[in-house]
């Protein structure tokens, strides 16, 4: 339908919007339709083009046959072996009114086979050659146009073929990062939902053991209110004795009584109420404070739209590894297909930035920065020259991005990388004594993203390159 579409366009009339009949060009290459174009002209009384309007130098242009040809066999007027066909085969041979011979020559200059009777004097001074010639080199000609429009046919075909891959894609990639984000909200909802345990557990604990407190000093207050309650009853019994027996009496009772009133009153305990706000004071940052010790965070995400097919990421995206098959991935714009890389997610443009990357035993890979226009579908070398400003482990050598072996005092685990965009510089570092390795200085006119060349780990034990998260 679009080869179609596109043959269509190309054979339709500026003026009936139909294909050709008799196709004529003018020298601004408009064509019409031969009727179409003297109608056009009888109507507005001039010889302009009726698309650009520029004044035609001929009152009657020539027929284009290699156009006609190609419109009549697209639209189905001509058909090998049909009477109808043959009519008007034979009646195109004729090129003037006024002598029926099948033309033999045709003028290149203007395009038109040439009566060989009343027409051949007038393009004597123009290159003519015969039409056997002339049908074979338009004829040629038209395939290559053919070509051309197969080619660009491929690329449309091309480009539809990796926006369906896309497609595809993007609905695994929805289902896989749909059910990562549930993990990691279930992981915070979880450790959520044990604080809130933990801290109502607590409240609790509290509540019960001031009760108990409370309960206590109640039990004692009670055994003293029964005894007092007891010396008031006997000094009041004492209080109705007469004479001798009160005076025999009232001694124990005085005795017992003044006892009771020398005990100290009593005091209500401190913090008998629950400390309300130590349980809501400050709360959610008191939980956001401990949550800090559960989570990190990542000074660089690898782009998993970036990464070429043979490199397999780690669901959390910081770190990567060559696997043993290729994946199957869509072609888009941003992803990597001629090495096996992976850009980081976000790129720099201006400031101070700096993470560190375990490497391992890995004995081959390729790490540091590259401007955003960097070629990633064919050879970009790992080069300052072509946009990558990196350091290099290959074959036990540190190589750096101007071809140069550098010196180091081991064999590193782990690399620090570090931008200063402002200033133009790129250094790479040992995290572990901050050991210098190397620098390179260059000006910075686009966006630079990180960048991970992984090879294959063959024997190593480490196969994972690991960007190391900081805690919060």
């Amino acid at each position: 339908m679009a080869e179609r579409a596109l043959f269509e366009n190309f054979l339709s009339c500026h003026v009936c919007s139909e294909t050709f009949r008799d196709p004529v060009s003018l020298t601004c290459n408009h064509s019409f339709c031969s009727s179409c174009l003297q109608q056009f002209w009888e109507q507005t009384k001039n010889k302009n083009c009726p698309v650009c309007k520029r004044k035609s130098s001929k009152d009657r242009p020539d027929v284009n046959f290699a156009l006609k040809e190609l419109a009549d066999s697209f639209s189905g007027r001509k058909k090998p072996g049909s009477s109808e066909t043959e009519k008007r085969d034979t009646e195109l041979t004729v090129v003037c009114s006024k002598h029926e011979e099948v033309p033999k020559l045709f003028c290149v200059d203007e395009q038109r086979a040439v009566c060989p009777v009343c027409d051949f004097s007038l393009h004597q001074s123009h290159k003519v050659v015969p039409v056997e010639e002339a049908v074979s080199d338009l004829k040629e000609q038209l395939k290559f146009d053919l070509k051309s429009l197969q080619d660009k046919r491929n690329k449309y075909k091309q480009v539809e073929e990796t926006y369906n891959e896309v497609i595809q894609h993007s609905k695994k990639q929805l289902l896989s990062t749909e059910r990562q984000i549930r993990a990691e909200f279930n992981k915070l909802q979880q450790f959520l939902k044990e604080e809130e345990e933990s801290r109502l557990a607590a409240l609790r604990e509290e509540e019960e053991q001031k009760g108990r407190t409370i309960s206590r000093e109640m039990k004692m207050i009670e055994e003293q209110i029964s005894s007092l309650s007891d010396s008031i009853s006997a000094v009041e019994e004492e209080l109705q004795k007469h004479s001798v027996p009160f005076l025999s009496s009232y001694k124990d009772t005085q005795s017992r009584a003044r006892a009771q009133s020398s005990v100290s009153d009593p005091q209500l305990v401190s913090g008998a109420l629950i400390d309300v706000a130590k349980h809501l004071g400050n709360l959610s940052f008191r939980v956001w404070e401990k949550m800090k010790e559960k989570v990190h965070f990542s000074p660089v995400i690898l782009d998993p739209n970036t990464a070429s097919g043979w490199l397999y990421l780690s669901d959390d995206l910081t770190s990567v590894r060559h696997g043993d098959t290729k994946q199957q991935l869509p072609d888009n714009l941003e992803r990597n297909t001629k090495y096996v890389t992976v850009f980081g997610s976000e790129g720099f443009s201006s400031g101070k930035h700096s993470w560190e990357v375990q490497v391992g035993d890995d004995p081959d890979w390729n790490m540091g920065l590259v401007k955003e226009s960097v070629d990633r579908k064919g050879e970009c070398p790992a080069s300052t020259k072509y946009g990558r400003w990196c350091l290099m482990h290959r074959s036990g050598k540190y190589i750096n991005g101007v071809g140069q072996t550098v010196t180091v005092k081991k064999s590193l685990q782990r690399i620090r990388v570090q931008l200063d965009y402002d200033r133009g510089e790129v250094s790479f570092y040992d995290p572990e004594d901050m050991t210098h390795i190397c620098t390179h200085r260059d000006t910075f006119t686009e966006k630079l993203f990180p960048y991970f060349h992984i090879f294959k780990a063959g024997d190593a034990k480490t196969s994972l390159i690991k960007i190391f998260q900081t805690e919060i």
